[in-house]
């Protein structure tokens, strides 16, 4: 279920980095003139990767572990079509993102999963419900978690009534008949998109998270935000016929192994060591450094204990460059050349790991924002062409949006004004989508022109 984390794809590094400026470049366009949509194009999820005996591993502490580490004593899941509905405020976009959500697990996955017409379920029907609730509401019900799903409930108001009862347990559930993903109805499109991907994927299958998964939203570092080839992969095992509800751990680990040679025939070979269970501090060190309700010396601390921790383990893969990563964009000014360091570190490791050229790309990112802060213009130009297409590849409108903005104003430094405002105007699809609307996207481009210490006119609609 995800958690309020520090948004791993927005510029975290733009704050106070340069002078300020009063106004964002941006020329806007007539009044007249329709407000493009930012469309994603056909979905192009990286493939699963790693080797079949790896994927049976992590499948296993995936279906078996929830999130606080509780073992689940049985494999759950619904057995036959599923139904959906929707309830609450949803916008127009928001129910385009889950058909195509839908029709992608349908083709993917393999899962027979439909739209109720008229939101009409017969008694005897599995359904998941999607209800958008307002996002005070789900706050104060549950504070440590921006959407999440539930078993055994239809509706907001039977999660309310039944919050400290057995009944929304999921290790008491075996065979599943419903559940309610809930999601908050008034944050950004993408937002709402990247909490229907995983709430639902976790509906209809493991319910855990690992920070070590590089290829998986089932990963609450949120840089994959929609379901990826793996993830896909994983709900057509869990769903596989050899499966059965009420399964023990052991019954389904003595399956698992066929199942994905038979489904995945590309990964049978050998995988490497076992990744091993991660320990709970751990956990809760990363938890603290993400966690956008904490200070920045509470995060800090967290982070650097995660390092810490990580390097007393001997880890030397995605725990080890997730807890690097963190601990250079914590790190205080007066140790960049050591913050530089550790992003650099933490990129050689992610280009060694399946699906890793996504965290790749947003190191990138935030190299390019240090170099145009440091007029490195061409340097600029290079980082955010190389992480363009993972950023179109996952579908992550913000990060789009966000590399769009930058790029233009190294153009603008350089004298490519034209270019540079053409490139602004052609991003604000996606920052309407990722950010929320014309006034967020504005917002960005003031924090990013703030770097170069410009000040720039805005042209009045």
């Amino acid at each position: 279920m995800k958690h309020v984390a520090l948004g791993l794809t927005i510029l975290t590094l733009l704050g106070g980095c340069a002078a300020t400026t009063d106004v964002a470049r941006l020329q806007t366009t007539p009044a007249t003139t329709p407000l493009q949509v930012y469309d994603p194009g056909q979905p192009r999820p990286l493939p699963p990767m790693r080797a079949n005996s790896d994927m049976v591993e992590d499948l296993l502490e995936l279906g078996f572990f929830m999130e606080s580490g509780r073992p689940i004593p049985q494999f759950s899941r619904f057995e036959g079509p599923v139904k959906v509905v929707t309830r609450g405020e949803a916008t127009p976009l928001s129910q385009a993102d889950l058909d195509r959500l839908l029709a992608r697990l349908r083709n993917e996955a393999g899962i027979d999963i439909t739209r109720a017409p008229g939101n009409a379920v017969a008694p005897d029907e599995n359904v998941v419900t999607v209800e958008f609730v307002p996002r005070r509401l789900m706050r104060a019900a549950v504070p440590g978690a921006a959407c999440f799903v539930v078993p055994n409930v239809a509706n907001w108001e039977e999660f309310v009534a039944n919050r400290r009862s057995p009944l929304i347990d999921w290790t008491r559930v075996s065979l599943r008949r419903s559940a309610a993903v809930f999601v908050p109805a008034d944050t950004t499109p993408q937002e709402i998109r990247d909490c229907l991907h995983e709430e639902v994927a976790q509906a209809l299958g493991p319910l855990n998270d690992l920070y070590r998964l590089t290829d998986s939203v089932f990963n609450d570092d949120n840089f994959q935000t929609t379901l990826t080839g793996f993830d896909m992969l994983a709900l057509r095992v869990w769903h596989a016929p050899e499966l059965r509800p009420g399964m023990t751990r052991e019954e389904v680990a003595a399956r698992l192994p066929t199942i994905f040679n038979r489904l995945n025939p590309a990964g049978r070979r050998s995988g490497g060591p076992s990744a091993g269970l991660t320990p709970r501090e751990w956990v809760l060190a990363i938890e603290q450094a993400l966690s956008s309700e904490n200070g920045l010396a509470a995060r800090r601390e967290g982070a650097m204990r995660a390092l810490d921790l990580a390097r007393a383990q001997g880890w030397g893969g995605p725990r080890l460059a997730l807890s690097l990563m963190l601990t250079a964009r914590l790190a205080p000014r007066d140790r960049g050349d050591a913050g530089l360091m550790a992003l650099l570190t933490a990129a050689e490791i992610y280009r060694q790991l399946p699906g890793g050229e996504v965290h790749v790309a947003h190191l990138d990112m935030h190299l390019a924002v240090q170099a145009l802060a440091t007029s490195q213009f061409e340097t600029v130009l290079e980082l955010t062409d190389r992480a363009r297409p993972m950023a179109e590849r996952t579908e992550n409108a913000a990060f789009l949006a966000s590399l769009g903005f930058i790029r233009a104003e190294a153009l603008e430094q350089l004298g490519q004004g034209e270019r540079a405002d053409r490139l602004r105007l052609d991003s604000m699809a996606a920052a309407r989508y990722g950010f929320g609307s014309d006034a967020a996207a504005r917002a960005r481009l003031d924090e990013i022109a703030r770097l170069t210490g410009a000040a720039i006119r805005v042209a009045s609609r």
